[in-house]
């Protein structure tokens, strides 16, 4: 009766280590914010004043000498407790070390490059400089940044799990600074070349704007080179990094390329067809378009370029979230133009307003469809299984689901108009103009979700054509084989198990106490990758569990274990370098 104490011990410490981590590194986050708040408010005080310190907000400086005194001594003491105990390298991998600093990494980076780029940009022009506040908090927060990397790159208590993180913290916010900055800057730049420096004259030259937009573009650009280039962000092989190139380099670029193209193409032709706003009026969203097209393009060129040097599953994505921002704004455009024909079946005399609404949405269609048929290539859908790659049929059920939901939405919407037009006052408008929103919505999400769902059922039918007569139940396989110094690699061995069960995840260990004793004499040929795999799927034929262990050795000794579910999980050796393998 004493075994489930005993099994429950290390449990209730382990939840006990992770308790106390939460609460000490949850101080001392706050303890260094504390103190930083505390020191930038005292050098503030300084650089304004110079010689008199007490300047009559007497509150603010014992508020700053508090934070300073009091919490700067605290979160050394933190400190200091924290670091002796990253002697341990459980201690540094432990997720709450890793929260830590990726979450004061991100605040001081934050606070400082935007202080010092706000110091920077009030040097130009006439504007009142408030230059202590952010050279204070500049000084005080670069000086945590740089402590902080210290930390990182520390030789005996490294934290090379993290450095990914910090990578791709820094470059994901150096890219959407500098990129933003370019933006404004090149956008100021073209409004006065298109509307003229009369249309947004101020009390200061036209270039002033445009150069302190070019700082923060300059200092954004500078942060992401560091991170990117200097501190290895493109060589790591993560999927972190991976998810922000999807997520940022093609996702919110492709977005803000396609957004810029769409008003662009309004504008052209409310010039040419819709003449009924002033000429300044029209172009006034010109500028801003040309420039988030201009910039969101480089910078989805680049991060696209790159995609293609990185795995086939980054490669792929890359592609799938291009033709899902395609597909959004052509679906969109699909909707607003049957709005507008609805519109102008109502009420015809409504010309103006119609236009406009049918215009955008000839906008929205015309950029998002061509870009979304170079991307997903319609007309080459997979003719087998074989072609079909991997997370399409992922991208299918999601944008068939999305689309589902945004159908049952409009219906509802739909009928909720309907009821309040046969209840309600009839003179608030025919019934068709109340439900053409939300109609021309669900036209086009209807044709999305068809659209999707019938690629769905051809892949599946294309799958079901080849998969094995008999009902395979396999999910998951761990593999216990010889150490990789013979014949056979347990990384190959693993793909080539994973190919033969048809997609079962399997997780390949090393025998702990085989030291070469596994494989089979010298004297006899020994089996190779083909030959084993082909053992273990004959092995394999009448197995239903879900789980099964697999021992291989010694010479061509196969055993066969399916497993049971329990609370816990046996530890048969260590792993090899392969984990966790997938066809």
């Amino acid at each position: 009766m004493t075994a489930p104490a005993a099994s429950a011990a290390p449990t209730a410490a382990g939840g006990l280590a992770t308790l106390r981590r939460l609460i000490l590194y949850v101080l001392l986050f706050a303890q260094v914010v504390i103190a930083a708040s505390g020191l930038s408010g005292l050098l503030e005080r300084l650089f304004r004043t110079a010689s008199t310190l007490v300047s009559g907000d007497v509150t603010g400086l014992a508020l700053s000498l508090a934070f300073a005194l009091i919490g700067g001594p605290l979160a050394l003491l933190l400190w200091w407790f924290v670091w002796r105990r990253l002697d341990d390298e459980s201690e540094r991998r432990a997720p709450g070390w890793g929260l830590y600093l990726t979450g004061i990494y991100t605040v001081s980076l934050i606070i400082a490059t935007t202080s010092l780029l706000n110091l920077a940009a009030s040097f130009i022009g006439a504007q009142e400089r408030q230059w202590p506040s952010p050279l204070a908090n500049g000084i005080v927060w670069a000086a945590i940044w740089m402590w902080l990397r210290w930390m990182w790159k520390h030789p005996r208590k490294p934290s090379s799990h993290l450095e990914d993180v910090r990578a791709v913290v820094g470059s994901v916010f150096g890219l959407l600074l500098g990129a933003g900055a370019a933006i404004a800057a090149l956008s100021t730049l073209l409004d006065v070349a298109i509307r003229g420096y009369g249309a947004s004259a101020t009390f200061e030259p036209w270039w002033f704007p445009i150069l302190r937009s070019l700082v923060w573009a300059a200092g954004g650009a500078a942060v992401w080179w560091w991170h990117w280039f200097r501190e290895g962000g493109r060589r790591f092989q993560t999927g972190l990094v991976d998810v922000s190139i999807i997520a940022v380099g093609i996702f919110v670029a492709g977005s803000t390329a396609l957004g810029g193209l769409g008003v662009i193409l309004f504008v052209l032709l409310r010039l040419a067809f819709d003449r009924s706003d002033p000429l300044n009026d029209l172009l006034e969203p010109l500028a801003p378009a040309i420039a988030a097209a201009v910039i969101g393009a480089l910078v989805w060129r680049y991060h696209r370029t790159t995609s293609v040097h990185r795995s086939t599953r980054t490669r792929r994505a890359s592609l799938l979230v291009t033709s899902a921002v395609a597909l959004a704004a052509a679906a969109s455009g699909v909707g607003v133009v049957v709005n507008a024909l609805l519109a102008a079946a109502v009420s015809p005399l409504a010309g103006g307003a119609t236009r406009t609404l049918l215009l955008g949405g000839i906008s929205s269609l015309a950029v998002g469809a061509p870009v979304w048929w170079l991307a997903w290539k319609p007309r080459h859908q997979p003719r087998t299984a074989g072609d079909i790659p991997p997370g399409r049929r992922v991208y299918l059920v999601a944008f068939f689901g999305v689309s589902a939901v945004v159908a049952l939405i409009t219906l509802l919407v739909i009928g909720y108009r309907l009821f309040e037009f046969l209840l309600g006052d009839v003179t608030g408008g025919s019934l068709l103009d109340r439900i053409r929103a939300p109609l021309g919505l669900l036209v086009a999400a209807g044709l999305v979700a068809g659209y999707h769902f019938a690629l769905w059922r051809h892949d599946r039918a294309l799958l079901a054509a080849v998969a094995p007569a008999h009902n395979r139940t396999i999910e998951r396989l761990t593999l216990v084989t010889g150490h990789p110094s013979g014949s056979v690699d347990p990384e190959a061995l693993g793909r080539r198990i994973a190919d033969a069960t048809g997609g079962a995840k399997v997780t390949t260990w090393l025998r702990a106490d085989d030291g070469g004793a596994g494989l089979p004499p010298s004297s006899t040929p020994p089996p190779g990758v083909e030959e084993v795999t082909r053992q273990v799927a004959a092995a394999l034929e009448a197995v239903t569990a879900h789980h099964v262990l697999v021992v291989t050795g010694p010479g061509a000794h196969i055993e066969v274990i399916p497993l049971a579910a329990t609370g816990g999980a046996p530890v048969l050796g260590r792993p090899a370098p392969g984990r966790d393998i997938r066809p």
